[in-house]
């Protein structure tokens, strides 16, 4: 068994969506002076490796901690969309997406994660294969980009509405792509929120 991080770590200076809050961290106190050591991190729920539950763009949907612990772990499938500006329904040909599959999209785009063409030029998905994932009932939804979409942020609202929970802002998706089978955790803080950091793997034999 192998485990692969898919999270980007969370250092004080993290690059964030255009028009968020700048989150920070910063050490408060440090073992030399105060014997101990101690870090304070203000942030907004969608910076870096982070999940969406329904709340964040359905009225009345559930939020992070209103799931179940079942909801954020499956069977994993990569799907290459590396060259794609737009991610369309003929990626899923000949793929074997069951229900409860936790879908995972490379693009390579997170190599670009702290310029600032990551959150303007990244690909984007079609509503005909959100449409197909909804119908398939997958339980997630992953991106190595900032988000599936841009303003209105449709493709939000039908994966969430469908109560598809995304996952935005992977990274190393490239090294799943030559495995067949993996699982992935996908664990969120219990926050009482719409979104939340998490810290997401992939576990491969």
């Amino acid at each position: 068994m192998k485990l692969i991080d898919l999270t980007h770590p969370f250092p004080n200076k993290m690059p964030t969506y255009t028009g968020d809050q700048k989150p920070r961290l910063d050490q408060i106190a440090s073992v030399a002076k105060d014997g101990y050591a101690d870090h304070k991190l203000e942030t907004t729920m969608h910076v870096g490796t982070h999940i969406d539950a329904p709340a964040h763009m359905i009225e009345c949907g559930k939020r992070i901690d209103e799931l179940s612990l079942e909801s954020f772990r499956g069977q994993g499938v990569c799907v290459d969309a590396r060259e794609k500006k737009e991610m369309d329904i003929e990626m899923l040909r000949n793929r074997d997406i069951k229900k409860d599959n936790i879908v995972l999209f490379c693009t390579g785009f997170s190599k670009k994660y702290r310029e600032e063409s990551y959150f303007i030029d990244f690909p984007v998905m079609d509503e005909a294969l959100a449409m197909e994932l909804m119908k398939r009932k997958v339980k997630m939804v992953g991106f190595d980009t900032p988000s599936p979409d841009k303003p209105p942020f449709l493709i939000h609202k039908i994966l969430l509405g469908a109560g598809i929970l995304i996952i935005e802002n992977l990274t190393n998706l490239e090294s799943l792509l030559s495995h067949k089978h993996f699982d992935v955790q996908a664990f969120p803080l219990n926050i009482v929120a719409d979104a939340a950091p998490a810290r997401i793997m992939a576990v491969t034999k």
